[in-house]
């Protein structure tokens, strides 16, 4: 075939693929369109003439106008109703002609939207609601509170109300709006129920998410505060009648400040990665998990601030309860046996038989438990195990070890380890969850205000790795 009749055919093809042209400017603006471009731009949100709005094409319009490069690339988008894909070149016409783009779409192409498995559907609705949440617990089949966390300062009230008279069923500690009948009710008609909280001007939203098998009873739940509305946020006070105004400056003000916004961003964050609003390329998804994830790494860093604030405070003291530390350890690897289950770890208890009774506070003993095993899990190989065992020492203490198989602590990182601020100990997954060197020093303060100690045994250079071992100690229970 000669040349020219070559050419001709190639031109041919690409006309009758040819479903839509479109021009822009130098502000990326789309000034002309044939018709299913423009109805594809006005479907997302946009007006002619007006910034394209249609997102993966306006990224590779500005790429192109910027760079002076001709782009060939796949692309797709949701019109509200379908997924529109096809094959689009854009073409920078430079300064001679505006400024702007020629935009050719071929092999335009409609599909209705798939249907979110209702599992998966049901499972991203939990991922945000716990992002969201500003009070949090777990509790027994029975639905009574096994143990409960506040981040809101306006929800302190509920969780001082758990600790002075704990193991009660949940509803008994807030005040539900909109039922007749009083407990006990099947999980299912409280699941979405509104509520009220004690010293709380906002309305709430329950979410009981069960624990189990997804057949047969469940054997706990999950219990999730979802407020309907931001905390207002509070005017910065800085005290600064003493050395110390500004750790309570952070602890106090700043902290409480912050909460809110960031749950909200890691809660939108997880709407955008799981595809809630609606279809969205890979890459655009797996930043917004960057997102949350960094938005949950700087939330625990605010828990960690609270803490610090209080562990610190002049005449800080500890409630003097009778505390199981087998149970203890068995609810705190319950709590994180989904981070355990993501990494193939076992999480083993010695003897959970076997109370060993100790005298402590509930919580703060859960706190550090929860610090120590999650230690242990972020820096094992994986599908290793994470062995608990507690017993009686020989001096009539009682002590729970927490004993991993991962590089373990030499002598050296052994003095500096409870520091504050210390991150020299271990490296967890190089380095991307090294935390803010705040959970030892803090678990230490606590164990010795409950009159124990937190020790850990240093691994001798002559031997093989074997692991590390932090070793809680408190006094029996008289």
């Amino acid at each position: 075939m000669p040349m020219a009749r070559f050419e001709d055919a190639a031109v041919n093809r690409q006309q009758s693929l040819l479903a839509a042209r479109g021009l822009t400017d130098d502000r990326d603006r789309l000034l002309t369109a044939d018709e299913p471009l423009a109805e594809l731009h006005e479907s997302c949100g946009g007006a002619m003439p007006g910034t394209l709005a249609v997102p993966e094409l306006l990224d590779l319009v500005r790429q192109g106008r910027e760079m002076g490069l001709r782009i060939a690339r796949e692309f797709t988008a949701f019109d509200g109703e379908e997924i529109v894909s096809g094959f689009v070149r854009v073409h920078p016409l430079g300064e001679e002609h505006g400024g702007g783009c020629e935009v050719l779409v071929e092999n335009w192409q409609r599909t209705p939207q798939a249907q979110t498995n209702s599992h998966e559907h049901a499972d991203r609705i939990d991922a945000i609601d716990r992002a969201a949440a500003e009070v949090s617990a777990r509790l027994d089949a029975r639905q009574q509170v096994q143990f409960l966390t506040s981040t809101a300062a306006d929800a302190a009230r509920i969780q001082d109300d758990v600790a002075a008279a704990p193991s009660k069923v949940w509803t008994e500690y807030l005040q539900l709006k909109g039922l007749a009948h009083q407990q006990p009710l099947h999980w299912r008609l409280l699941d979405g129920a509104k509520c009220t909280i004690p010293g709380s001007d906002r309305e709430w939203r329950v979410r009981l998410i069960p624990l189990g098998p997804a057949s047969g009873a469940p054997r706990g739940f999950e219990l999730l505060l979802v407020a309907d509305s931001p905390l207002a946020t509070p005017e910065i006070q800085p005290d600064t009648s003493d050395v110390t105004a500004h750790s309570r400056l952070i602890g106090s003000a700043l902290t409480p400040a912050l909460r809110q916004p960031v749950a909200r961003i890691i809660a939108n964050a997880e709407t955008i990665r799981t595809r809630l609003a609606g279809p969205l390329r890979t890459e655009y998804s797996e930043y917004a998990g960057n997102i949350a994830s960094a938005g949950q790494h700087l939330s625990g860093m605010l828990d960690d601030l609270a803490d610090l604030e209080v562990v610190e405070a002049p005449g800080f003291s500890t409630a003097d309860e009778q505390i199981d530390l087998v149970d203890a350890a068995r609810r705190a690897a319950s709590i994180l046996g989904v981070r355990s289950q993501d990494r193939n770890i076992s999480v083993r208890l010695v003897n959970p038989e076997k109370p060993v009774i100790a005298a402590g506070e509930f919580r703060r003993v859960l706190q550090i438990l929860i610090n120590l095993i999650g230690n242990a899990i972020a820096y094992s190989p994986e599908g290793s195990t994470v062995t608990i065992a507690a017993s009686r020492a020989v001096d009539g203490r009682m002590t729970l070890s927490v004993m991993d198989q991962g590089p373990g602590v030499d002598p050296e990182q052994a003095k500096r380890i409870f520091e504050k601020f210390e991150r020299l100990g271990r490296d967890s997954d190089g380095g991307k969850d090294s935390g803010s060197g705040l959970g030892l020093y803090i678990s230490r303060r606590l164990a010795l205000a409950m009159k124990g100690d937190l020790e850990v045994m240093p691994r001798d250079s002559s031997q093989e790795l074997t692991g590390a071992e932090f070793r809680l100690t408190l006094p029996a229970f008289q």
